[in-house]
C-alpha cells in the first residue's frame, strides 16, 4: 500500500524541535520517498506564524523550515470551505487538505483531529502509530 500523509501543524513542529521524535521519524520517511507528503499553503502559513511567534523563530530561519518541508511535499489547493472539526474550526484546512490531495492518512497529535479517528477513507493517526505501521508493511 502506497502511503500519502498530510501533516499536521504539531507534527512538523515537533519533527523540526526533536531529532530522535516519531514526528521527525515520519518526516525522514518522507524525505527518502517511502511516503508522499501532501501539504497546503494553509498549512505552510501556520506552520511559519507559530515557529515565530511561539518559538521566537527568525522569519528567515521560519521561511527556511517552509522550504524544507515544501520540498519533499506535494502542494494543494483547497477552498477553505470544509466544516468537520466543530470543536476547533481550524483544524478543518487539514482535513480538506488531506481529501483534495488523496490523503491515505492525517498525522497529528492533534485531540480534535485524533477523536474523529477517520474521515471518509482517510486514517487520523498520531505520529507513533504511522511509524508502526510503516514498519510493519
Amino acid at each position: 500500500m502506497r502511503y500519502i500523509a498530510v501533516f499536521d501543524t504539531n507534527v512538523l513542529i515537533s519533527a523540526l524541535l526533536s531529532t530522535t521524535s516519531n514526528p521527525f521519524r515520519c518526516l525522514a520517511l518522507a524525505r527518502m520517498g517511502q511516503v508522499e507528503s501532501v501539504t497546503c499553503r494553509e498549512i505552510l502559513n501556520e506552520f511559519s506564524e507559530k515557529l515565530i511567534v511561539k518559538f521566537k523563530f527568525s522569519q528567515e530561519k521560519a521561511q527556511a523550515a517552509v522550504e524544507e518541508v515544501r520540498n519533499f511535499s506535494r502542494l494543494v489547493e483547497i477552498s477553505t470551505e470544509l466544516s468537520v472539526v466543530s470543536a476547533d474550526p481550524d483544524d478543518d484546512m487539514v482535513v480538506e487538505c488531506a481529501v483534495v490531495g488523496g490523503a491515505t492518512h492525517i498525522v497529528t497529535g492533534d485531540k480534535h483531529l485524533l477523536s474523529l479517528a477517520k474521515y471518509q477513507k482517510i486514517a487520523i493517526v498520531k505520529a507513533t502509530e504511522f511509524v508502526s505501521l510503516l514498519s510493519e508493511s
